[in-house]
Formats: C-alpha cells, sequence, structure tokens
C-alpha cells in the first residue's frame, strides 16, 4: 500500500510535467501568431462586374467603382498597411487596432460605392429592358416582311393595330397580297365573268381543320362554275405556320394571304384586305358572300335567295342589328373610344359571321373604309359607319341566323347561315342538310 507522503509526491511530479507541456504549447502559439501578425494582408473582393459574367453583353454594364482594380484601390485609399505588428506589441500598446479599424471602414466605404454602382447598373438593365419591350412590341405592331412575289422581293409592312388607336385607316392598312397566280385562277378565273356567288372565307392561319371541315361538306359547292370558294388570311410571325400555310396552298390553290398581322384587332383590316382582293381579282362576281370559318352555310338556300334577288343594286342583306350604342367601359372586349366613334348608337349594320353584298358595292367600300378613323369592330365598320356614308341600303333577312340553333333538319334547310359551328359538327349538318328523307313545313 502507498503511503500519503508518496501518493502526494507522485502527484506533484505528474503536475510539473503537464506545467511544462503547456507552457512549451503556449509560447509556441505565441511565436506563431506573432509571424503572423508581421504579414501584410490582402482582402480579396469579388467584383460585380464578374458576378454578371454570364449575363448577356448586351445589357452588361460597367462602373468606375466596378472596373478598377482592386489593388489601385489599396494604393488609392490606403486600405493596406505592410508597417510589421506583433503579438507582444499589440497587447502591450494596441499596435495594428488602427489597421484594423481603416480596413473595416474603407471596406464599407468601398461596399457603399459597388453597391451604390449595382443598384445603377441594375436599374439601368431593367430600363433598357423596358426599352427593348417597347421596340420589340412595337416591331410586332409595325414591321417589314421580305416575300417573294414573281420572283421579285417586295417589302410588306405589317401592322397591328392597338385596342384604342386614334388613326386612318389608310395609315395602318398594307395594300396588296401574297400574289399566287394558282390561288387566283383557282378561285376567281377571268375576273369572275362566269361566277354568280363568290364565298370568301375569314379564317385564322391555324384554322387548318376548319378550313378542311368546310371543304369536305357545304364547300363542296365550289366544284360548280358558278360558284367559287376562298379562304382570306393574314400573316403571321411564326415561319413553320407559314410553312404550314404554303403546303396547304399548294394543294388545294383556295388561300388568299393579305398583309396584316392575323388577329383579333385586325378583323377590320382582314375584311378590308377581302374588299381589295375581290375589286381586283374577282370584280365581276354577281354576289360575294362574306362569311367566316365557324360558319355553316346553306348554299341551296342561299342560291335561291340570290335568284329572287337579281334586281337589287347597292345592298347588304344579312341580320340587321338597329340601335346598338358604342360600349364605353374600357375593360371590354368591344370598347371603342369617343375618339374613335362619337355618337351614342352606331348607325344599323348587318352581323359579322355572314352577309352578302351585290358586287357594285365592293370598290366604293373598299376607298371608303380607308378614309375613315379606324375602328376594330369589322361588322360595325364595314356595313355600318362606311355603308352609311355610302348610302348603301341594308336589309334585315331572318333567314342568316348568325347564330348557334338546335340542329335538327328542318331548322337547318330553313337557314341560310348558323354560327358557332365546331369541326366535326359540319359534317353533320352538311349530312342533314343533304337528306331528302325529312320533311318541313
Amino acid at each position: 500500500m502507498i503511503s500519503p507522503f508518496h501518493q502526494k509526491k507522485m502527484y506533484c511530479a505528474n503536475c510539473r510535467t503537464t506545467h511544462l507541456v503547456f507552457g512549451i504549447i503556449i509560447v509556441a502559439t505565441i511565436i506563431f501568431y506573432s509571424t503572423l501578425s508581421g504579414r501584410p494582408f490582402d482582402i480579396e473582393i469579388k467584383r460585380y462586374a464578374e458576378i454578371r459574367a454570364n449575363s448577356s453583353e448586351k445589357y452588361r454594364l460597367s462602373s468606375h467603382a466596378t472596373n478598377v482594380t482592386f489593388q489601385e484601390l489599396k494604393q488609392q485609399n490606403g486600405i493596406i498597411r505592410t508597417r510589421k505588428c506583433g503579438f507582444f506589441s499589440f497587447l502591450s500598446n494596441g499596435c495594428g487596432t488602427s489597421n484594423i479599424t481603416n480596413v473595416l471602414k474603407k471596406l464599407g466605404e468601398f461596399q457603399l460605392v459597388t453597391n451604390a454602382s449595382i443598384l445603377k447598373a441594375e436599374n439601368d438593365n431593367d430600363y433598357i429592358q423596358k426599352i427593348d419591350k417597347t421596340f420589340e412590341y412595337q416591331s410586332e405592331n409595325a414591321f417589314k416582311r421580305n416575300a417573294t412575289t414573281n420572283n421579285k422581293i417586295v417589302e410588306h409592312k405589317v401592322i397591328e393595330t392597338s385596342a384604342e388607336i386614334v388613326i386612318k385607316t389608310k395609315d395602318i392598312y398594307e395594300k396588296g397580297h401574297f400574289e399566287d397566280p394558282s390561288s387566283i385562277k383557282n378561285i376567281c378565273p377571268n375576273k369572275g365573268s362566269d361566277i354568280n356567288l363568290l364565298i370568301l372565307i375569314t379564317s385564322a392561319p391555324t384554322h387548318r381543320e376548319q378550313r378542311l371541315s368546310i371543304r369536305q361538306s357545304w364547300g363542296h359547292y365550289g366544284i360548280r362554275r358558278d360558284i367559287s370558294i376562298g379562304f382570306v388570311l393574314g400573316r403571321t410571325q411564326d415561319q413553320r405556320i407559314e410553312d404550314q400555310l404554303a403546303a396547304e396552298n399548294y394543294m388545294y390553290s383556295d388561300l388568299i394571304r393579305g398583309n396584316s398581322i392575323d388577329s383579333y384587332r385586325n378583323l377590320t383590316l382582314k375584311t378590308i384586305s377581302l374588299l381589295e382582293w375581290t375589286s381586283t381579282n374577282c370584280p365581276n362576281a354577281t354576289y360575294l358572300l362574306k362569311t367566316d370559318d365557324d360558319m355553316f352555310i346553306n348554299v341551296p338556300k342561299l342560291l335561291h335567295f340570290i335568284e329572287t334577288h337579281l334586281g337589287y343594286k347597292r345592298t347588304i342583306f344579312g341580320r340587321l342589328a338597329k340601335k346598338w350604342k358604342p360600349i364605353r367601359n374600357k375593360k371590354s372586349k368591344y370598347y371603342v373610344s369617343p375618339e374613335q366613334y362619337f355618337p351614342p348608337v352606331f348607325p344599323p349594320f348587318t352581323t359579322g359571321p355572314a352577309y352578302l353584298l351585290t358586287s357594285d358595292i365592293i370598290l366604293d367600300l373598299y376607298n371608303k373604309s380607308l378614309s375613315q378613323t379606324y375602328l376594330k369592330l369589322e361588322d360595325v365598320y364595314t356595313t355600318g359607319i362606311v355603308a352609311q356614308l355610302l348610302n348603301i341600303h341594308r336589309i334585315n333577312i331572318k333567314e342568316f341566323l348568325n347564330r348557334r340553333i338546335a340542329f335538327n333538319q328542318c331548322n337547318i334547310k330553313k337557314s341560310i347561315s348558323i354560327h358557332m359551328v365546331k369541326t366535326n359538327e359540319q359534317y353533320d349538318l352538311w349530312k342533314k342538310l343533304s337528306d331528302s328523307n325529312t320533311q318541313c313545313k
């Protein structure tokens, strides 16, 4: 058994060893940090220009604060102190504290300058992007398109109008069409001298299925010598769609392409394009039916109507709308500003889905349309405002329904036009119209 005296002696021996080791560690640590504190230090600041290195060159902005090198900044502002300052000096008299204070101060100033330059750059960048968006919008609204026509390059100004624009139609309408001799020959040979009824259908570029359903149903009457059918479309900015339309027209030769961007706001321009094409290429046709690609037309009923109205001149037949007031609610799709049309009531007009025109007014309608303040409501504009100025008669014909009805055989056979007909329904209505077993009163 070890006596208490020997236990105390052994404890003190272990204590002295521990103290010695601890002292050596402290000395080594002091020497190490003393050498470190004597080294000049440098701080790397990541510049904003490097952060934006992956951004578009178009929008990259630079400033003096972000372009100067950090070494130049150190020399200008004295951020770096290379004076030696040991560990013991730091403990005894605070050597090096001023260096640290200066560094932090300068870094704060530099950060303020850099942040200010970053904020300015980002604000300028946002402003440039806004300008570019405006430019892109204007480019969509008015741009020039190159098209090959008869082996010549012709510039086409394609314009899309604003909903509230106050401007003369002639200032935004681009005359002419994509001249395809095969289409003109197919739709209206010999200037329409043999054509009793010309049916021109306004259609959207992407409505290929609608056009196909019409060709395979009531559009079959276009094979007759005295009837001709064509589709009127505007331009697009999608080359894929343009290629599809070129292939479609190569197959059927029944597309008429105007120079305005195809959109709802440009329906009036599309109708004017329709009038221009007819007055140029088919002036001798007796009647012109303007209709849409969601309409079913009872062609036999329409032909019978024409035969009983051959003596009419300067007339538009259709579903007549009277005492319609302009909508002044700016949130409405049909908003019309007082600057566009001031009177409280529109003149009587035939609704747009389908109306029939005598050929003697087509050129007058076209010319007069160009001189009036543009209005996106094409039926109000063409068959109302412009027709009123030209003293053209508008006659209400109840068989022009221009609305959706129950698709029974008697309704179909009694109507000239039916609106809101879907692609698959065209075939159903065509079948019911062709069925002669049903007798209607």
